[in-house]
C-alpha cells in the first residue's frame, strides 16, 4: 500500500491536489452596471471587441465579470454585429 493515501499534496497552483480550496480573487463588477451611460449597442464595436477573444468566441461572464442581465444583452449585440460585419465571425488562419 502506498503511504501517502489519503494525504493532500500541494501542486504548483497554490491548489491542494484533491479539492483544495482556491485562492481568493477579487469579485469582478459588471462595467455596464458600474458606469449607467455605456451601453450594449451592435454600433460600438470598439465596446464590443473587448467581449471577443482573439479567435473569434464571445469571452464567457465568469471571465468578464458582467452580470447575467448584460452578457446577454452582449452576446446579441455581438451576433447582431457579426451579420452587419461590424466584427467578424472568426479569424483569419493563413
Amino acid at each position: 500500500m502506498s503511504e501517502n493515501r489519503g494525504k493532500k499534496e500541494a501542486t504548483s497552483g497554490g491548489r491542494q491536489q484533491f479539492g483544495g480550496k482556491r485562492s481568493f480573487q477579487k469579485k469582478k463588477v459588471c462595467r455596464f452596471c458600474a458606469d449607467k451611460n455605456m451601453k450594449a449597442d451592435y454600433k460600438d464595436f470598439r465596446i464590443l471587441k473587448q467581449f471577443i477573444s482573439e479567435r473569434g468566441k464571445i469571452t464567457p461572464r465568469r471571465i468578464t465579470g458582467n452580470c447575467a442581465k448584460h452578457q446577454r444583452e452582449v452576446a446579441t449585440a455581438i451576433k447582431r454585429a457579426r451579420i452587419l460585419a461590424f466584427l467578424p465571425f472568426t479569424t483569419a488562419v493563413v
